[in-house]
């Protein structure tokens, strides 16, 4: 099953929608799976609408939602609505949230709502309101009611930048990292999560303590 691209109509797919959405782009194809489909395509490029336990399969992602829409030229937005999960495959990067926003050709995510992330590569685990994770350069931005976890350090804050290949996080927004018995706050916090060296700047406080204590 395929839409071709220069196929006018709006078509309908109902029931069980299994296929493929359109030829290479990107250096990779869609594959989709819905309850029922509705799409169209013309000068103004191709949209796609995926409705009832939708999910989309691409060389780098895997997306699960209520609903999927895919627009833009080649299908390059992904956007996903309501309970939305999945991975980053090759980067090994799992999501929940309840949206997302998935750029094909920048390999760029946006997820809001309640967002939990899991980098199981690093071990890490990360929840915010707000992320946006860029695949190519391996940032995550965070922002709002920021909380990470990684093998002893627990991280709050405001605001959060965790940088994936680098292994650094800095933290703003009244930050706090809490390394087993130790708890470092200050206005800015940078973390290095291989060595655990904390760098601290602007109202440095905090309590440490021995652990033959």
């Amino acid at each position: 099953m395929k839409l071709s691209p220069i196929l006018p109509a709006i078509i309908l797919f109902s029931a069980l929608a299994v296929g493929l959405l359109s030829g290479p782009a990107y250096g990779e194809m869609v594959m989709f799976r819905a309850d029922s489909m509705t799409g169209k395509s013309g000068n103004t490029g191709e949209f796609a609408r995926l409705s009832g336990n939708a999910s989309i399969t691409t060389s780098s992602v895997e997306i699960f939602a209520d609903v999927i829409e895919l627009s833009g030229k080649d299908y390059r937005y992904i956007k996903a609505i309501g309970n939305v999960s999945g991975s980053n495959i090759k980067e090994k990067i799992d999501f929940t949230c309840a949206e997302m926003l998935y750029d094909r050709e920048l390999k760029l995510s946006s997820m809001q709502d309640t967002v939990h992330l899991v980098d199981r590569a690093n071990e890490t685990i990360a929840n915010a309101q707000m992320m946006e994770y860029d695949e190519k350069s391996g940032s995550v931005v965070m922002q709002i009611s920021v909380a990470m976890q990684q093998k002893d350090n627990v991280c709050t804050g405001s605001y959060a930048i965790y940088n994936t290949q680098t292994r650094k996080l800095f933290l703003s927004g009244n930050p706090q990292v809490i390394q087993g018995t130790d708890t470092f706050r200050a206005q800015e916090i940078v973390l290095d999560l291989d060595t655990n060296e904390v760098t601290l700047d602007g109202r440095v406080r905090g309590a440490v303590k021995r652990k033959d204590e």
